[in-house]
């Protein structure tokens, strides 16, 4: 796949390339058995073809299993005379899923075949085709049109921090699946606030800068610097099987961090009330020495330190993406200056990267200030999250006393997400943001990371932007945590109350609470199950007084009646 349109820099780049074994899980991919490799490996046209695509299955094992075919595979079974039958399919624009070419809508997310989300974002509709009729959009525009006039003063503005240069980033030869990390994601998004009237409208724009050398290597070594740079240089190159870059890569990369470190200053010193920053590639998973998990720079980290830079003395991130920001943990693991904390899928290390337990909570003196909430199962609603955000994440973060809060917002655990697996609405994470808006003084900053479903991403991040613009969350969440969700909360507080002596009172609290959980979701569930229905056909055979007993229609009385 990778072509260089200098031969020398081909041969150059190979020599400080490494050949790393990869392990796929959950949909990404981790960094070299070594640990610490940042280097790009570059695909040859080769005798290692077949090998190389035994290693890249990520993606296959994700999405049912597919089998790569190779066209240059010698099969002895061919025959010259056999018939080939090509199957047609199409690739959701919504999901990314395969479907065969004789549906018009995705049999994973509904979607439409030829929707119009990537023209009117969200307001397009997934069951129509988009027939790009102009009458349309300017009555779906018009419908949803937020009231109220843009802001004209800066300091009581939210700013949005977006370049287009940031969709050219992408995979320049698609493999068996389309990428989830795509251009598309900003596309649905942009489109959804422009619809709205918020963006360009209510919001005030930020001009793009691209990062300096300088101020990447406060959060970076100088060795993946140089390693992102050298992509620039090459059509096509993969960090990891599942982190790609091209040649516009860097520059997408410099731009998301240079968006979110001007961001950070701007809304620290006044300038702006909050922002979004709108970028990608995201940055959670890019470490000190490598890039990982579709990540090249560390956004949040970035942002961070320009924050202290401009004068703030402790930041808060939180990072709600629903993988674990690994990158991010490892950058400020010995900082008692920036306090992390995540919650995530885990499930006892299974779930990608494997980081994040409970027990991980900073070192070298920095003890308490990395707090990891680790989900034990997929599906990890609204509930759960507002739950934790009540006895965990509000608690430490209002102890901590924040200049500037940052959120890692990936909405990759929002309903729908192919890769995510769980349950989170735009409500909840309106909700999250509202009750982050009490920390620093309202002093808030929200950088995209992850989601891979448009519609979920692009309702979840208006709702998200809402939220800033000073709209309240459309409704109070009526919080019933799941009983898994509160063992989560319990590991947690009983290890970070060691550190944050505060939370012992909430911890014993919880604990004779314990029960009452329980009960009320054992309710919840008897109330959602079914009652039994025996199968009709029983209804004239020899299980026929079984069927009337179980469909109600035969009441047994007891013999004492």
């Amino acid at each position: 796949m990778s072509r260089l349109t200098n031969g020398e820099a081909e041969n150059s780049l190979q020599k400080q390339s490494d050949q790393i074994p990869h392990q796929g899980l959950n949909g990404r991919c981790g960094k070299g058995s070594d640990g610490t490799s940042s280097r790009p490996f570059y695909d040859e046209n080769g005798g290692e073809k077949k090998a190389r695509q035994q290693k890249e299955m990520t993606f296959q094992d994700m999405y049912n299993n597919q089998d790569l075919l190779d066209d240059d595979d010698d099969d002895s079974d061919w025959e010259p005379t056999q018939e080939h039958v090509e199957i047609k399919k199409w690739f959701c624009t919504n999901c990314t899923m395969v479907n065969l070419d004789d549906v018009i809508h995705c049999d994973i997310c509904g979607e439409h075949k030829e929707t119009g989300i990537l023209r009117l974002g969200f307001f397009a509709s997934p069951f129509s085709q988009d027939l790009g009729s102009s009458e349309v959009e300017s009555d779906i525009k018009e419908r949803h049109k937020d009231l109220g006039c843009p802001i004209s003063t800066l300091n009581g503005s939210t700013a949005v921090g977006f370049d287009e240069r940031m969709l050219l980033h992408s995979e320049v030869e698609m493999k068996s699946h389309p990428h989830p990390e795509r251009p598309d994601r900003l596309r649905a998004i942009t489109a959804s606030l422009a619809t709205a009237g918020i963006f360009p409208g209510r919001c005030y724009p930020i001009a793009a800068r691209e990062i300096t050398q300088e101020e990447l290597q406060k959060v970076h070594s100088l060795e993946h610097i140089e390693a992102v740079e050298l992509t620039s240089h090459i059509l096509s190159s993969y960090f990891t099987p599942d982190t790609y870059a091209n040649e516009h890569s860097a520059r997408a990369a410099r731009l998301a961090a240079g968006l979110c470190a001007d961001l950070a200053t701007a809304i620290f010193s006044g300038r702006v009330k909050n922002g979004f920053a709108l970028v990608r590639p995201p940055g959670h998973h890019a470490g000190v020495r490598q890039a990982m998990g579709f990540c090249l720079h560390n956004n949040a980290a970035v942002a961070a330190l320009a924050a202290q830079v401009a004068g703030a003395k402790k930041v808060l991130i939180v990072d709600w993406d629903v993988h674990h920001g690994n990158g991010t943990q490892e950058i400020f693991d010995q900082n008692k200056s920036v306090l992390y904390i995540s919650l995530h899928r885990h499930e006892g290390g299974k779930f990608y990267p494997g980081t994040g337990a409970a027990h991980e909570v900073g070192t070298m003196g920095a003890e308490g200030y990395c707090v990891n909430i680790p989900w034990s199962r997929g599906g990890v609603g609204d509930n759960d999250y507002v739950f934790a955000f009540q006895h965990v994440v509000l608690p430490i973060a209002s102890e901590f006393a924040p200049d500037l809060t940052i959120i890692s917002a990936g909405f990759d655990a929002a309903r729908g997400d192919p890769l995510g697996c769980c349950d989170v609405t735009p409500a909840g994470y309106a909700q999250m943001t509202q009750m982050l808006t009490a920390l620093s003084g309202g002093k808030l900053l929200v950088i995209l990371e992850g989601g891979y479903n448009l519609r979920s991403i692009s309702t979840s991040a208006t709702a998200v932007i809402k939220v800033l613009l000073g709209e309240d969350p459309a409704c109070d969440l009526d919080v019933l945590p799941s009983k898994a969700g509160v063992q989560t909360v319990l590991e947690v507080l009983k290890i970070q109350l060691n550190f944050w002596p505060t939370l012992g009172p909430r911890y014993s609290d919880l604990q004779s609470q314990w029960g009452m959980y329980c009960l009320k979701n054992r309710k919840k569930q008897i109330k959602k199950r079914r009652p039994a229905v025996a199968p009709f056909w029983w209804k004239w055979g020899q299980k026929r007084l079984l069927y009337h007993v179980l469909n109600g229609r035969l009441h047994l009385k007891s013999k004492g009646r």
